[in-house]
């Protein structure tokens, strides 16, 4: 059924593009224009009522109709799905008529507008998550409901444009639960934490927060960072006792720690092992470095080695005690402190 839906839209959608511009009959006078773009607004033949608006304004712009008739056309292209054309017709209505007592109309359809931008025709037809897709077209629409709520807070349409707010912010606060989940699968603990806590700070009194400070928990205990890692905790047992990554009061982690093994590795099922395991906070950039240094350490001749006042070669921990260089850098061991 769904797929038979798709393809009707798809043949009403290519008729309406291959369908010649309507014309509008130039001897229409204004009331005539206004009552004909009416009825096609009760038909539902919203491309027929936007090019009578569009008419009725260029023909007639100090007529007792223009202001009405810009702001029906903001309706008109909002119905027949061209969100750009509503909103350029909102804001445009905004900047003409700031004092207009159905200004706060055009506000909310262009917050409207951008609300119903991200759901398409697939979206309308198929299961899709929408806290995983782009948030701009819902984080404008949040920033326009907010401007409507300020500035008109006794309108008729506050009242649906709050609970609309309510829905968006729950949404972005998702939103960034999903990317921190993406760092922590690429391990990227910093950035994912730094997303957890953004939640936790900017998205107050949301399902979310309860999620992001399990996120921040699990990244700062993958980076060691105890002291953090208990406080995050212990705040998440306090309000969120019921969360799922809480088991009988201990934490499970959100995301499985991720497998730094070769794929000769996991092919073998470890049997063969092409590298070991990194430590805690060690790189394989770090290890090929220091790897670099040692071949070039042992490639040295022994007589230009260090020697102590007997001539004898002195041992390289020795030196490095003696020149307390534990804390040189890689740039300083590939150079062989040269430039120190």
């Amino acid at each position: 059924m769904q797929v038979k839906h798709l393809l009707l839209i798809a043949i009403l959608a290519l008729t309406a593009a291959c369908s010649s511009k309507e014309v509008v009959d130039e001897n229409l006078s204004e009331v005539e224009l206004y009552q004909q773009a009416q009825a096609d607004l009760d038909n539902h033949s919203y491309t027929s009522a936007t090019a009578k608006l569009k008419a009725l304004e260029s023909r007639y712009p100090f007529g007792r109709y223009a202001d009405q008739a810009q702001l029906e056309l903001i309706y008109a292209n909002y119905k027949n799905a061209e969100p750009e054309a509503a909103k350029s017709a909102a804001e445009r209505f905004i900047r003409l008529h700031p004092q207009h007592p159905n200004v706060d109309y055009a506000y909310y359809l262009k917050g409207l507008t951008s609300f119903d931008q991200d759901v398409g025709l697939l979206s309308r037809f198929l299961p899709l998550d929408m806290t995983k897709r782009d948030p701009g077209a819902a984080r404008d629409s949040y920033n326009e409901f907010a401007q409507l709520t300020s500035r008109y807070p006794n309108s008729r349409y506050s009242p649906d444009a709050k609970q609309r707010m309510i829905y968006l912010r729950n949404l972005l606060a998702a939103y960034e639960i999903h990317v921190a989940d993406y760092y922590l699968t690429r391990q990227a603990y910093v950035a994912a934490a730094n997303r957890g806590r953004y939640v936790v700070e900017n998205f107050q009194e949301t399902p979310a927060v309860g999620d992001g400070l399990a996120v921040m928990v699990e990244s700062y205990q993958r980076m060691h960072l105890d002291e953090l890692a208990n406080t995050s905790l212990e705040t998440l047992k306090l309000n969120y006792p019921n969360h799922p990554t809480l088991v009988d009061g201990q934490f499970t982690p959100r995301v499985a720690e991720a497998d730094n093994r070769s794929w000769l590795s996991k092919a073998t099922l470890g049997l063969i092992e092409s590298r070991p395991p990194l430590p805690p906070g060690e790189t394989r950039a770090n290890q090929d470095v220091m790897k670099q240094y040692q071949d070039a350490k042992d490639a040295i001749p022994a007589d230009l080695k260090p020697k102590d006042a007997n001539g004898d070669a002195v041992e390289e921990e020795q030196h490095e005690a003696e020149g307390n260089n534990s804390d040189r850098s890689w740039f300083s061991y590939m150079t062989f402190g040269v430039f120190d």
